[in-house]
Order: C-alpha cells, then sequence, then structure tokens
C-alpha cells in the first residue's frame, strides 16, 4: 500500500470516527508508529485533519482557514496550476472568475493575455487583472464579504446570470471522494453555481490538498466540470469519476 492509498483510508475513518488514535492506525496498517506520525503530519499539513497529540481529529467542516495563511499555503502549487490554467485560455476568451486564492493566482497569471473579457466577484481579481488596459473587466454586484474581498449574494447570482462565457474558472475548499465539490458559505456557493450553470466550459483549479477535505455546504459534483488542473495524482475514487465522464485531468506536479 502506497503512503497515499495509506492516507486515503486514514482520512476516511477519522471523518466516520471523529478522532483515531496513532495505536489504532498502527494496528490497523501494520506500519510503525513513524509511518504514521509521518503520515498524519502531512495529512495535516494538506489542512485535511487537526493532529493531535497520540492522534488526529476531524478538520472543521464550518469554519475555513482565514484568507492571510489560504494565500500563501502550497504556493508553489498554485502557481503551477495557474500558469496551465492559463495556457487553457486562448486571447480573446471571455470567461468568469469567482473566489478563492488559486482563482487570484490565474488571474495573475493570465496578465500577459489580450483582449480578455471577464466577469467576477472577486475584488482582488478584477484589481489584478484591471493592469492590463487590453481588458474588460466586470465586477458582479452583491455584498463585500470582508473576510476575503469575495462578493456574494442573490444579487450576484442575478448578475452572474446574465451573462453566457465561453469559460468559467472556479476554485473549491474540498473535494470528496464521491466526487461532491464543498464549500462553506452557501452564499458563495450559489454564486459558483450559477457561474457553471452559465459557462460553455468549466476548469476546477484545486491544488492536491483540497481532495478529501470537509466542507458543509454543497457546491456541485465534479461530473459537472470540463478540465480539472491540480499538482498531484487524484485519489483513485474522484480518478474513476473523471474516467468515466471523460474529464479531462491536467497534473502540474
Amino acid at each position: 500500500m502506497t503512503s497515499q492509498q495509506r492516507q486515503s483510508k486514514i482520512l476516511s475513518l477519522i471523518n466516520e470516527k471523529g478522532f483515531i488514535s496513532i495505536d489504532e492506525l498502527v494496528e490497523l496498517f501494520a506500519v510503525t508508529p513513524q509511518t504514521i506520525r509521518r503520515d498524519l503530519n502531512q495529512m495535516a499539513d494538506a489542512n485535511k485533519i487537526r493532529r493531535h497529540h497520540g492522534g488526529a481529529e476531524r478538520e472543521s467542516s464550518t469554519e475555513n482557514e482565514d484568507y492571510q495563511s489560504r494565500k500563501i499555503n502550497h504556493l508553489e502549487a498554485k502557481k503551477k496550476i495557474a500558469q496551465q490554467v492559463a495556457d487553457m485560455v486562448p486571447n480573446g476568451s471571455s470567461l468568469f472568475i469567482n473566489i478563492g486564492t488559486s482563482t487570484e493566482m490565474v488571474a495573475r497569471a493570465l496578465l500577459k493575455h489580450s483582449a480578455l473579457r471577464i466577469v467576477t466577484n472577486n475584488i482582488h481579481v478584477a484589481s489584478i487583472l484591471s493592469a492590463n488596459e487590453d481588458f474588460q473587466v466586470i465586477i458582479a454586484a452583491g455584498e463585500v464579504r470582508h473576510s476575503d474581498g469575495g462578493i456574494v449574494g442573490e444579487a450576484t447570482c442575478d448578475f452572474i446570470s446574465q451573462f453566457n462565457m465561453e469559460i468559467g474558472i472556479i476554485g473549491i475548499s474540498g473535494i470528496g471522494n464521491d466526487g461532491s465539490l464543498l464549500d462553506y458559505d452557501f452564499r458563495e456557493v450559489k454564486v459558483a453555481q450559477a457561474i457553471i450553470a452559465n459557462s460553455r466550459k468549466v476548469i476546477l483549479a484545486a491544488d492536491n490538498s483540497k481532495f478529501g477535505r470537509t466542507a458543509m455546504v454543497k457546491q456541485a459534483n465534479i461530473n459537472q466540470i470540463n478540465a480539472l488542473v491540480t499538482d498531484r495524482q487524484v485519489p483513485e475514487d474522484v480518478d474513476k469519476i473523471l474516467k468515466e465522464q471523460n474529464i479531462e485531468v491536467f497534473i502540474c506536479g
């Protein structure tokens, strides 16, 4: 069993039980305590679990990390993902870009493009892209979320639904083993659903820490996207769904 397979099973156990001890995992997998500690530390670094002395517990499904922490976590992976996403956007395209630190990185990677028409509900994305005078940047109406500059609410959904864009670029907080795309704020989720519904092609930018991560609101299912851009091999259960649905996967490790 590879470390990735073992960590996937550990995550399922923690999500099922809430807490599990190192001793239980050592007995279950017949490996050393050092191996389990290494697995748990890696999973905690990826924000999939909360590490405790003697074991680990579920990460909160109701509260996300603060914005400044999310900006610096997995930075190199996000840069590679952002560049791959940007390479998939032709000059002259129309696109949605939603809330998230990964999508903000995509905005930076798009700055050398020409003649893009962008609708966004992310103040930071709008600020980044406005540096290119050849772009038309339209910012959605709605309530500004103080924590991260996201714009959310019914007015935002109505605004997004006026457009029919070639590409929708979205981020996500968590991806369940059943392919569920998960987030923390139901208002943000409704806007993301509007973006998916009004995009001809949907690209999901998600680093490996998002797989197996829990959040309380279901945004969509991974079978509703057209392409996934990530930085590591996708977990087996999700990979099966992607193959069954003929969804493109780009791994920029």
